[in-house]
């Protein structure tokens, strides 16, 4: 075998696992809600990853005043930013994927929550109600 030919085979071989990279090893990062209305940086935060809204797509209300937190059931948190605010909490390794809670400013609401690094790099996020019998699913995109 030539050495070019050897060169030209390790090559595509190289090229050929590039293409079946597994998806990402962790959910550490910035990441993008769907149609980008808010961003989320996914951070450790002890021995669990964390999750904190860092920006909005609208961050401010009709009024020109930051978004505030005022879904929340706790009376003395409706005052909080949105943007800041803890969103996921607790999410610890449980097979491949992660397991925690998100809480939900849109209704004010703590779920159970996985997340799952998706092969073509997206995270999916569900919140489950009811013992895990309701979820509501998204995938969240790397974002810059």
């Amino acid at each position: 075998m030539s050495a070019l030919f050897r060169r030209f085979a390790t090559a595509v071989a190289v090229l050929a696992t590039l293409g079946a990279a597994p998806a990402r090893a962790d959910p550490l990062g910035l990441w993008s809600t769907p149609g980008g209305k808010a961003k989320v940086k996914i951070s450790a935060c002890g021995a669990a990853l964390c999750g904190a809204i860092v920006s909005l797509r609208e961050p401010t209300d009709e009024t020109g005043k930051p978004k505030l937190d005022i879904n929340n059931a706790d009376a003395a948190k409706r005052g909080r930013p949105i943007v800041g605010l803890s969103l996921l909490s607790g999410m610890i390794p449980d097979g491949d994927r992660w397991a925690g809670q998100i809480y939900n400013p849109e209704d004010g609401k703590t779920y159970k929550a996985y997340m799952t690094p998706q092969a073509d790099g997206g995270l999916k996020i569900e919140g489950c109600a009811l013992a895990g019998l309701v979820c509501k699913t998204q995938v969240w995109t790397p974002a810059n």
